[in-house]
């Protein structure tokens, strides 16, 4: 059937990780992606250990199906066959500092002209103006600035950074978002647009929900661990062995949380009649589901409850998620010779994701891509040597 994007080539001058994440869902969909980096070659390769082949394990998460090659785009030489690439690319991909490219002399407005098919993708801390704008951004202080860490920790506690890259995750997700958009979009007009995905946005539109909460007149939000503002019983609890979630939204699973529990006169107790009476008396909940909950298994409690109808799951750790069953048949792992990684969360039926090439080593196919543009052997040699396109760092 082939995959989405098949016969779309996306050129990646983006590093690190939303980019990266990005053109990764790009080319798991079928996309030609060229990585583009520059002679240093992409940060995230020395960003361990643990490494795999030379390369931190956190650039090969992010870097399949992927063609390599290295460019200089501070020299024009670089800059020139860069412009060749796009000649018939769909997609930019790039995350440089706002300027940047316009002071190379290849910013939007320059390549709109020469491309109007191209869809230029860029991925920003703030966006190019405004108070903050053309400011770096990274995931941390998008978290801090947006919001996320204030209402992330325990109560009573400090702000706590999610623990992850949550921020710069979500907007490679966005900028695919936009990118497929602007591909729809190219369909009806033939033409190609900028599309922009910045971390502070992103960050922001996280925000739920809490945002609506406070747009309705609410208290300033707060932290409360694992607890949800609006919402009880939905936190982390205690048993016999180890911890579940429950995330019980209405008064139906509620009533069979109970009767699984063999507990009526929690059901049954005035203090635990709706949602609103249940988030007014959290404590007394907690106290009282746990007292119970501390007589059964837990990953066995939580399964018999799920099944049930009831929200619940064991807390599990990497290692225990990646050896489920039920992380294989969701085909979740991805395995190509020595490369192992995390498979596509999105999932289409009649043009399913491929799984074709492990990342590339630095500027691995560059004689491949140079001679599909028409340079000779030769030349290929003279930009090694020169260092515009070179192949080792």
């Amino acid at each position: 059937m082939g995959s989405a994007l098949d016969g779309i080539r996306v050129i990646d001058l983006s590093r690190v990780l939303g980019g990266p994440y990005c053109t990764q869902l790009l080319g798991d969909h079928g996309a030609d992606v060229i990585k583009i980096e520059p002679p240093a070659g992409d940060e995230t390769r020395g960003w361990g250990p643990p490494f795999v082949n030379g390369a931190a394990s956190y650039f090969q998460g992010l870097n399949r199906n992927k063609r390599g090659l290295a460019l200089d785009l501070r020299r024009e030489e670089g800059r020139e066959l860069l412009l060749k690439l796009l000649e018939d690319a769909d997609v930019l991909v790039e995350n440089f500092k706002t300027g940047t490219l316009e002071k190379w002399g290849i910013g939007y407005d320059r390549l709109h002209r020469l491309f109007p098919r191209l869809i230029h993708c860029r991925i920003s801390g703030f966006g190019a103006d405004g108070p903050l704008g053309g400011l770096p951004g990274y995931d941390a202080v998008a978290q801090a600035m947006g919001g996320l860490m204030s209402v992330n920790g325990e109560e009573g506690g400090d702000p706590l950074r999610v623990g992850l890259p949550l921020v710069d995750m979500v907007t490679g997700l966005n900028a695919v978002a936009g990118i497929t958009l602007a591909l729809h979009e190219r369909s009806r007009s033939g033409e190609g647009q900028f599309v922009e995905a910045a971390l502070f946005d992103s960050a922001l539109a996280l925000m739920h929900p809490h945002f609506p909460n406070v747009f309705a007149g609410g208290a300033e939000p707060k932290r409360t661990g694992n607890a949800h503002p609006n919402i009880a019983p939905y936190e982390v609890y205690a048993t016999a062995t180890q911890k579940i979630f429950l995330a019980v939204g209405n008064n139906a699973q509620f009533a069979k949380l109970c009767t699984v529990l063999e507990c009526p006169q929690i059901l049954e107790d005035a203090r635990f009649r709706d949602n609103s009476d249940r988030l007014g008396h959290r404590a007394e909940l907690r106290a009282a589901l746990e007292a119970i909950l501390r007589r059964y298994n837990g990953s066995e409690i939580a399964e018999r409850l799920i099944r049930a109808g009831v929200p619940c799951g064991p807390v599990l750790s990497a290692g225990e998620v990646l050896r489920h069953p039920h992380t294989a048949h969701r085909g979740m792992l991805v395995e190509m010779g020595a490369y192992k990684g995390t498979g596509t969360a999105v999932k289409l039926g009649r043009t399913p994701a491929s799984y074709r090439s492990a990342p590339p080593g630095f500027a691995q196919h560059s004689a491949e891509i140079l001679e599909g543009l028409g340079l000779d052997e030769n030349q290929i040699w003279a930009l090694r040597e020169s260092g515009v396109a070179p192949e080792s760092i």
